[in-house]
């Protein structure tokens, strides 16, 4: 199948997955301020690949390989001879990775509540690592239209201003949320910048 085909293929599933009530990791909003955000995330179970390239090549490249996991490259623990098709959820995060060889990045897919790190579907591909995050505190900022690099260093900017005076400590990278199919219009998207904090 071709890329241009694939990803009209994954853009209706998605498209069709989030016209339902589509899961999203659970968290209690702690304060809120404009578009800027303070959230308590409870655990939650990723399915992550790391990935070369600029940031649109390795988005592509990611999306591309976790998603062949959840549509079924994968074997089911109940039935090893078996595949297992998991639910789509949002958002599909990226994250800047260290490396010696360029750009390199990290996406993660969360996995839907109903699975927990031993339940979940073996990928048959061994770029995909399935792993658990514990409850953390982020900061977020919310913002639509497309995410540019230029968009995405101006949120991330922004965010990290708000952090530094509400006298948060930073503890990660930012992350590149997106919660939204590819044919949502731009002035309809969802996207944010979450960074990892702790209070004093």
């Amino acid at each position: 199948m071709s890329c241009a085909k694939w990803l009209v293929g994954f853009g209706f599933a998605l498209a069709t997955s989030l016209a339902m009530a589509i899961e999203e990791p659970s968290y209690k909003l702690l304060l809120q301020e404009d578009r800027m955000e303070l959230r308590a995330y409870a655990p939650f179970t990723i399915a992550e690949v790391k990935v070369q390239g600029s940031f649109d090549e390795a988005s592509r490249r990611g999306f591309r390989l976790i998603a062949d996991y959840i549509f079924g490259n994968n074997r089911s623990i109940s039935q090893p001879d078996r595949s297992e098709k998991i639910a789509m959820t949002a958002p599909v995060t990226v994250e800047a990775q260290s490396s010696a060889e360029g750009e390199a990045w990290r996406m993660h897919f969360v996995m839907p509540s109903t699975y927990r790190l031993q339940s979940l579907p073996k990928p048959n591909n061994d770029a995909i690592q399935l792993r658990e995050v514990g409850e953390g505190l982020f900061a977020a900022i919310r913002f639509s239209g497309f995410t540019t690099e230029s968009a995405i260093e101006t949120r991330t900017q922004e965010l990290q201003q708000w952090i530094l005076t509400k006298g948060w400590a930073i503890t990660g990278k930012a992350q590149i949320a997106r919660y939204n199919d590819p044919f949502t219009l731009p002035f309809n998207r969802r996207n944010e910048i979450l960074i990892p904090v702790k209070q004093p």
